[in-house]
């Protein structure tokens, strides 16, 4: 079975993670709840509540920090998270601004979204 997720499970997971534990789950969990349980993204708690695996919050992390390199890709003074930011950094994706708040995308950033880019088309 592939492991690559949809958006549509994408969203999913993300939801899963805010979720209250008394909380209907959407649509959207409900549609997609199986198929993570068995990539084991997701687990059923005891209580029948779904919870994050920590594939399933290294996925989402993931997420956040592709989502962060585009964003500083396309506005220097993107907002990112602290960890999101500390992590890009690290890499060597991002650099800091010199004169101003702000952040700029390296070339290894910038090489980084064309091969994301290139592999998810």
């Amino acid at each position: 079975m592939e492991d690559s997720l949809t958006k549509d499970q994408l969203d999913a997971l993300a939801q899963i993670s805010q979720s209250k534990k008394n909380e209907r789950v959407s649509a959207c969990v409900a549609r997609n709840a199986k198929t993570l349980t068995g990539l084991k993204y997701v687990t059923h708690g005891k209580d029948g509540h779904l919870a994050l695996t920590d594939k399933g919050q290294q996925t989402l992390f993931v997420r956040r920090c592709i989502d962060g390199l585009r964003a500083v890709a396309n506005d220097g003074l993107a907002a990112l998270d602290a960890d999101v930011a500390t992590f890009l950094l690290k890499k060597g994706h991002i650099t800091p601004r010199a004169s101003s708040p702000g952040f700029d995308i390296s070339q290894r950033g910038s090489e980084s979204l064309k091969d994301i880019d290139s592999t998810a088309s």
